[in-house]
């Protein structure tokens, strides 16, 4: 008696801790089954040497993006192009600058969203195409970095996704303050920081593709 009642307590212990590891095992399986999807935000000609509001190295930002997409497609990742289509000034629909970049071009089958606004998910098909497919889980690349990334991770953080900006595949441009020149480098800066305080998760083009 004595003794079955000196492993009890133990066995009980063990119980537990198993019961805390399948938990913790299930919850992570749980993650990793969480359905993702590339977002690529208007990597169109505009933004390009020659465009009408050409960014701060956006050839860079664009190679990123390609590797990521690479590994996405490779992975069965689905990949969501955004493409703003605007009735003036750049990326004005139905012209050679509104088009996207051939850098990142989308292969037969691949989604394209047309917006009007900042946010992709204003008066757009996206958040509907998001949930037909599953997806809950946002890898946030493009351009640019303060209107159009923001303003579409900040909407889906508050739709529900789980959201991650990959810092160097998104590019800006430098910008104007009270009369005062703001770097491009100054802006990304801020612009990521913001999002990382609260909005998404930062990582870099490497660590992502080391996930």
């Amino acid at each position: 008696m004595n003794k079955r009642h000196g492993w009890w307590p133990m066995l009980a212990l063990l119980s537990l801790l198993l019961s805390g590891s399948i938990s913790a095992n299930a919850s992570h399986k749980k993650k990793n089954m969480e359905k993702k999807a590339l977002i690529i935000i208007d990597v169109q000609n505009d933004y390009f040497k020659g465009g009408k509001m050409e960014l701060y190295r956006p050839d860079a930002a664009a190679d990123n993006i390609k590797r990521i997409l690479e590994k996405c497609r490779k992975e069965g990742i689905p990949v969501v192009y955004i493409q703003h289509a605007a009735a003036d000034g750049f990326l004005v629909a139905n012209t050679t600058g509104a088009e996207i970049h051939p850098s990142v071009l989308p292969l037969p089958g691949e989604k394209i969203i047309t917006k009007h606004y900042p946010n992709s998910f204003r008066e757009t098909a996206l958040l509907d195409y998001l949930k037909q497919i599953g997806v809950s889980n946002l890898i946030i690349t493009g351009m640019m970095t303060h209107v159009c990334v923001d303003a579409t991770t900040r909407a889906a953080k508050d739709l529900g996704f789980h959201c991650t900006v990959v810092a160097d595949a998104c590019a800006t441009r430098e910008l104007e303050v009270d009369a005062e020149k703001v770097p491009a480098v100054d802006v990304q800066r801020a612009l990521i920081g913001s999002l990382g305080f609260y909005y998404a998760d930062i990582v870099n083009t490497q660590q992502y593709l080391k996930q």
